[in-house]
C-alpha cells in the first residue's frame, strides 16, 4: 500500500465534481491496483464471506475475483427477477428464477476459473450459519438490504471475532464501513431510529402528502378488499343507502352472490371515495384550518361509460399467467410514467377491482400488497390518486407510486460499482491488520468542498452500546397486564433483533425457542400466554432479565421497571425500551421503510448533530467546517430530507446513521 493513507490521498485528490460538467474523475481502479505488490499474499490466503448477492454483491464478486481473491463464499435466499438485469451484471434473461449465489459463481468462474466461489442458496439467519462457521474467514463483507440481516451479522462476527466491511447504497450516495471488534464501533454502536409511521387519524380522515393517499390505499383500502375480510379497519363506516338504524346492515365491502362485479366495483368506487368524504364533512370542526375535500363519485366522473360497464374494456384480453394480469393492458394503455387524469384512474381502479375477481378470484381474501404485482400496483396507485384528488394533492405516475408503495429508491449501477472497489480497498487493508489506514468512506450524490467520496476515521466502540459493551437495558412496562408473549415479540425479537431467545429470570428459566425438549414445549407455550407478574418466577418492577440469544452467542441484560399507563398514540406497543438509544429519536416527516427477511439494507436516518462545527478526519490532517452550509454533515441531512424510502427489493440502503462519521468525534 502507498504510505499510510496513500489511497485516501487519491481519493481526495481526485474526487472532483467539475464546475459546469457531469463527469466524475474516479481513479480507483490504479490508485488501487498500485496497493497489490504489498497486498498479493494478504489477498491469496484469505478466506472471504460476501453476505448478499445483488446489486453491491455481483460488483463485489467481480472485483474480488480480478483482484486475485482464490477463496470467497457467498450467501444469498434471493432469486434473480427481471427488475435486477439492468444492475446486476452477472445476470442475464435466461438466468430468471434461478439463485443470485449460484449463477453469480457460474458467471465469474467464466473469466476466473481456478479460484475456489462457494454459494449457499440461503437464508444468513439460517442456524448452519452459527459463530463456529464465521470463525473460518479472515473478513465477512456485507451486501445486504435489510436491518435484521444486518444486526445478526454483526453479531455473529463480534462472537467469532472477525472482521466486518459494512456497505449500502441508495441511489448516489452509498457508504463503507469498517467494524472491527474492540478497535472500531460495531455496526449497532450507533443508535438506528425507529421507522415514521403515520397515525390513522391523518390516514383516514386528513390526509395532506401523497404518501398519506398510499398507505390508505395500500394498507386499509387493498387489504379490506382483497384480504381478510373480518379485518376492521376505518373503511367499515356503512353505506348511506343501509338502514343505518338496523343492527344487521350488510357489509358494504362484502359481494353478494348475485351482484355483477361492474356493479360491485362502482359501490365500492361510491362508499369509499364519495359517501365516506361526505361523512368525513360532516364534521365542520376538523375543517376549520384546513381544505375541505371533495366527495368523488362514479356516476360524475364515469357517467358516459357507466351506461357501458367499465367502458371500452376488452374483456377477452389475453394474459399469459395470472401475475401478467394488467388493468393497463386491457384498457390500452402503456406508459408507466405517464400522470393519468381522474377519469383514467377511475377506469384503472374499476379495471383493477374486476380483473382480481375475475381472473384471480382464487387468491382473493388471502392478499397482502406486493410492489411486484403489477395489477396490485395499478389498484393501488389509481385509489390513491383519486383520493389524492378528493383531498387537492397532485397526482403521480405509476411508476413514482410504486416507488412510494414498495418502498423503492431506484439503484444507481454506478454507485455499486464504486462501493464495491472501496470494500476491496478497505478489506485488503484488515487483511493487513493496517488499523491506522481504516475510513469509512461515504460517496456523495453532489460535492463538498470539491469532494464526492468523503474518508473518516472510524470510531471508537460506545461503551454504552449494548451489543458489544454489553451495558444494561432499561424496560418500562405494566408487568400486571403485558404477557412474556407481548415482551418476545415485540422487543426481545422486533428490537432486540433474537431469532432464538432464552429467557431468564435470575436462574429460572422462562422461556427458550429453537430445538427444545417435547416436555419442556408446553412448559414455555404456557409461559407465554401468562402475564409476566404470575410467571412461575415473577417478573416485577425491579426484576434483571437475561436475554441470549444462542446462535449468535449474544446476551445482554433487560432491567424491568413496572409502569401503569402508557399513551396509545405515542406508545402504541404499551412498553417503553430505553438504553444507549434513548436520547435518539427519528426525525418527523421522514418515510421509514420495514425491514425485510434477511439475505441480501436497512433503514436509518439522521442524528442529531452535536454542533454546528463538524470535524472531518481526512488521511493528512484534521480539519473542522464551521457554519459551510455544504459541510458534509449538512450534505447529508440535507439528502435525507429527499430519502424517504429505500428499495427492499436488492441491496439499496438508507446510510447508516446517515454520515453519522460526520458528527464531532474524533478517536482518543
Amino acid at each position: 500500500m502507498p504510505g499510510k493513507a496513500g489511497m485516501m490521498l487519491t481519493f481526495q485528490r481526485f474526487c472532483v465534481y467539475p464546475q459546469n460538467t457531469h463527469t466524475i474523475r474516479l481513479p480507483l481502479a490504479a490508485s488501487y491496483s498500485s496497493s497489490l505488490p504489498m497486498a498479493s499474499e494478504a489477498i491469496k490466503g484469505a478466506k472471504v464471506l460476501m453476505v448478499g448477492a445483488g446489486g453491491i454483491g455481483c460488483e463485489l464478486l467481480k472485483t474480488l475475483a480480478l483482484s486475485g481473491f482464490r477463496d470467497i463464499h457467498i450467501i444469498d435466499m434471493d432469486t434473480i427477477e427481471v427488475s435486477n438485469l439492468n444492475r446486476q451484471f452477472l445476470f442475464r434473461q435466461s438466468h430468471v428464477g434461478q439463485s443470485k449465489a449460484k449463477v453469480a459463481r457460474d458467471a465469474v468462474l467464466k473469466f476466473r476459473p481456478h479460484i475456489n466461489i462457494q454459494p449457499y442458496h440461503a437464508n444468513v439467519k439460517d442456524p448452519e450459519f452459527n459463530v463456529d462457521f464465521f470463525k473460518q474467514f479472515n473478513v465477512v463483507l456485507n451486501g445486504l438490504d435489510n436491518l435484521d440481516a444486518r444486526r445478526h451479522v454483526n453479531r455473529l462476527c463480534l462472537a467469532a471475532d472477525v472482521p466486518l466491511v459494512e456497505s449500502g447504497t441508495t441511489g448516489f450516495l452509498g457508504q463503507v464501513t469498517v467494524h472491527v471488534k474492540g478497535k472500531t464501533e460495531c455496526y449497532e454502536c450507533q443508535p438506528k431510529p425507529a421507522p415514521k409511521t403515520y397515525p390513522v387519524c391523518t390516514i383516514t380522515s386528513t390526509p395532506s402528502k401523497f404518501v398519506h393517499c398510499i398507505v390508505w390505499a395500500k394498507d386499509l383500502l387493498f387489504a379490506k378488499l382483497f384480504g381478510d375480510k373480518n379485518q376492521d379497519n376505518d373503511l367499515n363506516v356503512r353505506s348511506s343507502d343501509a338502514a343505518s338504524s338496523s343492527e344487521n346492515v350488510e357489509d358494504v365491502f362484502v359481494r353478494r352472490n348475485d351482484e355483477d362485479i361492474e356493479q360491485y366495483g362502482k359501490k365500492i368506487f361510491d362508499h369509499v371515495f364519495g359517501y365516506n368524504i361526505e361523512l368525513a364533512l360532516s364534521n365542520e370542526e376538523t375543517w376549520k384550518n384546513r381544505n375541505r375535500p371533495k366527495p368523488i363519485y362514479s356516476k360524475d366522473i364515469l357517467s358516459d361509460e357507466l351506461a357501458q360497464p367499465n367502458g371500452n374494456v376488452d374483456k377477452k384480453c389475453a394474459f399469459d399467467d395470472e401475475f401478467s394480469v394488467s388493468a393497463m393492458k386491457s384498457l390500452g394503455m402503456k406508459n408507466p410514467q405517464d400522470i393519468w387524469s381522474l377519469k383514467e384512474n377511475s377506469r384503472i381502479f374499476l379495471e383493477a377491482l374486476r380483473l382480481f375477481f375475475t381472473h384471480r378470484g382464487k387468491d382473493v381474501g388471502n392478499l397482502t400488497f406486493d410492489k411486484d404485482d403489477q395489477l396490485a400496483v395499478e389498484f393501488v396507485t389509481a385509489a390513491a390518486n383519486i383520493r389524492a384528488a378528493s383531498f387537492g394533492i397532485p397526482p403521480y405516475s405509476l411508476f413514482e407510486a410504486k416507488g412510494i408503495a414498495g418502498n423503492i429508491v431506484h439503484a444507481v449501477a454506478t454507485t455499486n460499482a464504486v462501493i464495491a472497489g472501496l470494500i476491496v480497498i478497505e478489506t485488503i487493508k484488515v487483511l493487513q491488520n493496517d488499523i491506522k489506514s481504516y475510513r469509512m468512506t461515504y460517496c456523495l450524490e453532489h460535492p463538498s468542498r470539491k469532494m464526492l467520496l468523503m474518508p473518516v476515521e472510524p470510531f471508537e466502540p460506545n461503551k454504552s452500546c449494548y451489543v458489544c459493551s454489553e451495558t444494561p437495558l432499561s424496560l418500562e412496562i405494566n408487568t400486571k397486564r403485558a404477557k412474556l408473549k407481548d415482551f418476545v415479540e415485540k422487543i426481545v425479537k422486533a428490537k432486540l433483533g433474537m431469532n432464538l431467545p432464552l429467557i431468564m429470570n435470575s436462574s429460572n428459566l422462562l422461556y427458550e425457542a429453537g430445538d427444545v425438549e417435547d416436555d419442556m414445549v408446553a412448559i414455555y407455550s404456557a409461559n407465554l400466554e401468562k402475564v409476566l407478574a404470575e410467571l412461575p418466577s415473577p417478573v416485577t418492577g425491579g426484576t434483571m432479565l437475561t436475554v441470549e440469544d444462542m446462535q449468535q452467542e449474544f446476551v445482554c441484560n433487560v432491567n424491568i421497571k413496572h409502569r401503569e399507563e402508557f399513551d396509545e398514540e405515542k406508545e402504541p406497543d404499551s412498553m417503553v425500551l430505553s438504553g444507549w438509544t434513548q436520547h435518539v429519536s427519528a426525525p418527523e416527516n421522514k418515510d421509514k421503510p420495514a425491514a425485510n427477511n434477511g439475505a441480501s439494507t436497512s433503514g436509518a436516518s439522521v442524528p442529531a448533530v452535536e454542533s454546528d462545527e463538524i470535524s472531518i478526519v481526512s488521511p493528512t490532517k484534521k480539519r473542522k467546517l464551521t457554519n459551510v452550509p455544504n459541510a458534509p454533515g449538512n450534505e447529508a441531512r440535507n439528502h435525507q430530507d429527499e430519502l424517504q424510502v429505500i428499495d427492499d427489493e436488492d441491496d439499496l440502503v438508507m446510510l447508516e446513521g446517515n454520515m453519522e462519521g460526520f458528527k464531532k468525534r474524533k478517536l482518543s
